[in-house]
Parts: structure tokens; sequence; C-alpha cells
């Protein structure tokens, strides 16, 4: 299956696991999988069904923007990581 790493900011929305095994063949799918098992994830990564802009995927260190997206194909070992971006000022 699949791994979601979740950054330190988020695990307190998915019960302090800092890697979450998830199903599924894509990075929706995937994310998806993650907010079905932690519902209270949902809001903080997405809004109107959409990726929130300042939620950045990785799929082992790519960043899925410049791959296929939400559709970027995920293998079994697969690791997917959440990058919240940080502003400051």
């Amino acid at each position: 299956m699949p791994t979601i790493r979740i950054p330190t900011p988020l695990r307190p929305y998915s019960g302090n696991n800092a890697s979450v095994s998830v199903s599924g063949n894509d990075v929706s799918t995937a994310l998806n999988d993650l907010t079905q098992q932690y519902p209270d994830l949902r809001q903080h990564l997405f809004e109107n069904g959409e990726l929130r802009s300042f939620v950045n995927i990785y799929l082992n260190q790519e960043d899925v923007r410049y791959l296929d997206g939400p559709e970027t194909a995920v293998g079994e070992n697969d690791t997917l990581m959440i990058i919240p971006s940080i502003a400051g000022g």
C-alpha cells in the first residue's frame, strides 16, 4: 500500500500518525482514502473539492504538479508527502 507522510501541524487530525497507509492507484484516490480514514483532515487539505493552493503533494520527492497532478499514478511502495506552504514576513 502507498504511504502518506503527514506533516506535524496536521497530525492532530490524523490520530497523531506521522504516516498513514492508503489505498489508491493515483494521488487523488490516495488522498480520498486518507480523508475517509481521517475526515477532520479534509478541511485542511481541500476547499470546494479542490486541493488548497498552499498544500503541496510530493510523490517520492517529486512535486506532483510537475507530473500528472491529481492523476499521477501511485505504486504499491510509493510515498506521498503533504507539504503545506508557510508564508510570513
